[in-house]
């Protein structure tokens, strides 16, 4: 009776190592589904931040001709040529003005886009249930030795 204890204690821990490894499985399984999603909602932001940002610089250029053709318009009602001078200027200012804010928005979008990935480092918790196992596994064998 005395030889059988040894041989349940591993049995025990043959066992509660299976559990551990299947608990690892089942967590390693639910943290690849939810980085899957993390990535499926970080795909679709991408996305919509893109088009969004697409439209936004659709307006920019439909208002920098409207404001441009408007300006030309007003100086050639004046009888000032709009190509030269001073109200060349003020196109190639409002052109200049336009790119900067252009490229404002373009930084903003690429901080944006950048904000919204996940870090390398998260962890997918099988480590840790690895470790767990071994220590089980450990104490285990300790125990026989005893």
């Amino acid at each position: 009776m005395a030889q059988l204890a040894p041989i349940a204690t591993l049995i025990g821990t043959g066992a509660s190592l299976y559990g551990t490894v299947r608990q690892g499985q089942a967590q390693a399984a639910q943290a690849k589904a939810q980085q899957q999603q993390q990535a499926e909602a970080l795909t679709a932001r991408q996305q919509q931040l893109a088009a969004q940002q697409e439209s936004e610089a659709r307006a920019r250029q439909d208002r920098l001709e409207r404001t441009v053709a408007s300006t030309r318009a007003r100086l050639a009602a004046s009888g000032i040529s709009p190509d030269q001078g001073s109200a060349g200027a003020i196109t190639a200012g409002l052109e200049r003005d336009a790119a900067e804010a252009a490229q404002d928005s373009s930084d903003a979008f690429a901080a944006r886009m950048s904000a919204g990935r996940s870090s390398l480092l998260n962890s997918d918790g099988s480590l840790t249930t690895w470790l767990r196992a071994g220590n089980s596994f450990g104490g285990a064998l300790r125990s026989l030795l005893d």
